[in-house]
């Protein structure tokens, strides 16, 4: 005969796996990714949250972005002869839908010395100057809206970089035959990079899209969301709009190209609103510093506690028993002076300092009886 095998209850357990281990297992599991996420989501806020910004943090930032802008920007290959195409093609474009006016424009002002030599300079400084007075202004009043103001700026110039590598566009100025006026060569204008001995150091074929229309139109944005000066929002509407003039008037860029810049600026506050889910303008002014509610909290004034008088003073009944006197029946009958109180007052102030008997019919009527 074989041999015979006999499975005990213990056989039965190890074999048998046990349904509790494995939920505990996969709710173990779930747990763990549901802290996982819940840890992304978190610090995507924490990273989200408007915050105060640092000033030796932003002057960094700020001069290392316009380094690594003006590196690549020149970096990109100066494709003279497909910039120049593109040049050609642009103005036939402007003349086919009637809007060819850069060249009137150039000539015009350029007849007034005075008045070209002065947007020489605009062109050459006020780039630079009023976006970073700008961001200065929002870093000292504005902190809450800073963050997602400069974000917006940088997009915008981040995106125009793709601009100047996909298409090259030669300026007015240096188009072959186009009868432009190059006003800085003419008046020897100092401090444009577009021009003269400094031509070198830039790109000359990085037309499209012109970020002094997109700097210019994020100042002029951010200032008449956020001013409160009547003057000074009127000064942010005019500023893009001078700048426009400037730009055409130098020779420097077609109007298409102001048009290239307001895409560019549409897609950095795009980026700004889905980093931060609202415009600027919307955020908070300020930003509360950590711990700013607790140390509030510690500065609040102490509040004494209730003294006996207000104590008695609550309807609370003494001890909780159906018809006992309470705390304020038992002071107004024990500080009242004899006859003084009439009625079921007198009546309630006498149960209460034990005198035995029954109350008179009403108020006015005669005293407890002593029996």
């Amino acid at each position: 005969m074989g041999e015979s095998h006999v499975t005990t209850q213990e056989d039965r357990t190890a074999a048998t796996p046990s349904p509790v281990a494995d939920g505990s297992a996969v709710s173990g599991s779930t747990r763990a990714i549901a802290l996982s996420r819940m840890s992304t989501r978190l610090t995507l806020g924490a990273l989200r949250a408007p915050r105060r910004p640092r000033l030796w943090f932003e002057i960094l930032l700020i001069a290392v972005s316009y380094w690594l802008y003006s590196l690549v920007r020149n970096a990109v290959p100066e494709q003279k002869a497909a910039a120049l195409r593109n040049a050609d093609w642009i103005w036939s474009l402007e003349h086919t839908v009637g809007l060819a006016f850069e060249q009137t424009v150039n000539h015009a002002v350029n007849s007034v010395t005075w008045l070209i030599v002065s947007m020489n300079y605009y062109y050459a400084t006020l780039h630079f100057v009023v976006t970073i007075g700008v961001l200065i202004w929002l870093f000292r009043r504005h902190p809450g809206r800073y963050a997602a103001a400069r974000l917006g700026l940088f997009a915008t110039t981040a995106v125009a970089l793709l601009g100047y590598y996909v298409f090259p566009l030669a300026p007015p100025r240096l188009m072959h035959g186009g009868g432009f006026i190059d006003t800085v060569m003419l008046h020897q204008t100092w401090g444009s990079m577009a021009s003269g001995n400094f031509k070198h150091m830039s790109n000359q074929y990085a037309a499209m899209p012109s970020m002094h229309i997109g700097w210019s139109l994020w100042c002029g944005l951010t200032v008449c969301a956020l001013a409160s000066a009547p003057w000074a929002r009127i000064l942010g509407a005019l500023y893009p709009v001078a700048t426009l003039v400037v730009i055409v008037a130098t020779a420097n860029h077609f109007w298409l190209d102001a048009v290239g810049g307001m895409a560019c600026l549409t897609f950095g506050f795009a980026v700004s609103y889905a980093w931060y889910g609202a415009l600027p303008h919307r955020l908070p002014k300020r930003v509360q510093r950590p711990g700013g509610g607790r140390l509030r909290a510690l500065r609040r004034p102490h509040r004494p506690a209730p003294g006996p008088a207000l104590r008695a003073a609550e309807p609370a009944s003494a001890f909780g028993t159906p018809g006992a006197p309470s705390a304020s029946e038992a002071v107004a009958g024990t500080s009242a002076a004899p006859g003084a109180v009439s009625g079921p007052s007198a009546a309630t102030a006498a149960e209460a300092n034990g005198v035995g008997g029954h109350a008179g019919p009403g108020p006015g009527g005669p005293g407890p009886s002593s029996g």
